[in-house]
């Protein structure tokens, strides 16, 4: 019968030993490695408060920080790389502190337990992620007005039901994508104040009879707050619920646009070319040119979903504190942030250099279709004609230029006056492309000068 061993991170209370299998289920060094400097940085705040307060010596302190920096360097060298022994990235830094420093290393984990320690390590790492992706989306922010500043009279169909609705500015288009990144900014800002509050010192979950000091061990950390309760402190993942949402709208505000780049780059819309930059050919037609990368962040983003609902399933049900499945909030966490930056870095190299919009083909896409009429019933609402009147002749007008096999723009003044005698010569100028989308001058609308205004404050917003 095999007896556990002293490099086992729990007491002597066993007979033994972990059946090897259960061991590397059980273990998470694989993929918790990734928290290895934020639980470097984590437990130097703790020996430098643990040394303040009298718990160890000054000496003591010193010793227990120089080790761990050296883990940091031998990690960062690749000289460290502790393997499924042992179990997870705490106990691994903790042994290894140990090896370098003697019996000293040992006091590390005093007033301390895994469970606020791993909790403390993914705010760490979230809220260092968070500002990481945020400057991300700055970048990508940028890409989208820089191709707007260039398109601000360069037309494309708007669409509703994926329906051709109204002409509009290129620009106004790309710009819708630049508020959404906006929002996604916003609410990752938010989300950082929630992460940012420290839990060290909650212990297993009840707090420590230690005279430690908690406010300290948050200064030193650079946290906003302290977690007000030690059951809430080692329990609560609702931060990383959180960031799993902004991650996922993220993905969605890509996903939406990737998803309007490979209908634009189809043969049947022909709005834009792929560069061979971003794009790939068949393994057997040659003519060929795939959209892979909107393809794959669009694919990407259910992966990211993913990782939401695993996490609220996780959580659902656990009843306080610390519950072993917590272990599995990590691997999604840090995928999603893999994914989400990948993304993000992709889909702004395909906006900047690898489409092509072609100017002469949107023109003629807006010039052949009904997206005109509401201008209709505008132009003689203008008039004095009641909106819904106008709106119900106009409706007859597009049914008798459809039998006909002709557009509004087709008509002569003539037979304009025979559906209302308030139609005029003007309404040729009226309806056309270009003054249809001028006139939109509202707040926030269409029109070149309000493009022009807006290009003007995101480019301020992101200085």
């Amino acid at each position: 019968m095999s007896q556990p061993t002293a490099t086992q991170p729990w007491s002597q209370r066993f007979e033994t030993a972990l059946h090897p299998a259960i061991a590397r289920f059980n273990a998470s060094i694989s993929f918790d490695i990734n928290l290895i400097e934020y639980d470097i940085t984590g437990s130097q705040a703790h020996s430098r408060m643990l040394a303040k307060v009298g718990i160890i010596s000054a000496e003591e302190g010193e010793m227990l920080v120089n080790g761990l920096e050296q883990i940091r360097q031998e990690y960062r060298a690749g000289d460290f790389n502790p393997g499924i022994d042992a179990e997870d990235v705490h106990f691994a830094v903790e042994r290894r502190l140990t090896d370098l420093i003697g019996d000293v290393g040992k006091k590390v984990h005093t007033a301390r337990s895994r469970n606020d320690q791993v909790a403390t390590d993914v705010r760490l790492y979230l809220r260092d992620q968070i500002r990481k992706i945020q400057t991300d989306l700055r970048t990508w922010q940028q890409t989208l007005v820089n191709k707007a500043e260039q398109n601000v009279e360069t037309f494309i169909p708007g669409y509703t039901h994926l329906q051709r609705a109204q002409p509009i500015s290129l620009a106004h288009h790309l710009l819708a994508y630049f508020e959404m990144a906006q929002r996604d900014w916003t609410r990752l800002d938010e989300i950082y104040q929630r992460v940012n509050v420290c839990p060290l010192g909650s212990g297993a979950l009840a707090g420590t009879p230690h005279p430690i000091d908690r406010h300290y061990t948050a200064e030193l950390l650079d946290f906003g707050s302290v977690a007000r309760n030690s059951l809430d402190g080692v329990s609560d993942r609702d931060f990383a619920v959180e960031f799993l949402c902004a991650a996922s709208l993220i993905m969605v505000h890509l996903s939406r646009l990737s998803e309007e780049v490979i209908l634009w780059s189809s043969q049947e819309f022909s709005f834009v070319k792929l560069s061979d930059r971003v794009s790939t050919g068949s393994s057997i037609m040659p003519q060929k040119k795939n959209p892979d990368v909107p393809e794959l962040v669009r694919g990407k983003t259910g992966r990211v979903f993913g990782h939401l609902q695993g996490l609220l399933t996780i959580i659902k049900g656990l009843p306080l504190a610390y519950n072993k499945d917590m272990q599995e909030d990590k691997e999604g966490i840090f995928d999603a942030v893999v994914t989400v930056r990948a993304c993000l870095e992709a889909m702004t190299i395909l906006v900047e250099e690898g489409i092509e919009f072609q100017p002469k083909r949107l023109a003629e896409a807006v010039a052949e279709d009904f997206s005109n009429a509401t201008d209709v019933a505008d132009y003689l609402a203008s008039k004095g004609v009641p909106f819904r009147e106008a709106y119900q002749l106009v409706g007859k007008l597009v049914k008798t230029c459809t039998s006909e096999g002709i557009l509004l723009k087709d008509l002569s003044v003539e037979r304009w006056k025979t559906f209302h005698p308030q139609f005029e010569a003007d309404i040729v100028d009226a309806i056309a492309p270009a003054q249809v989308v001028k006139v939109r001058n509202s707040y926030g609308g269409t029109g070149f000068d309000q493009v022009r205004i807006q290009v003007e404050a995101a480019k301020q917003l992101i200085a």
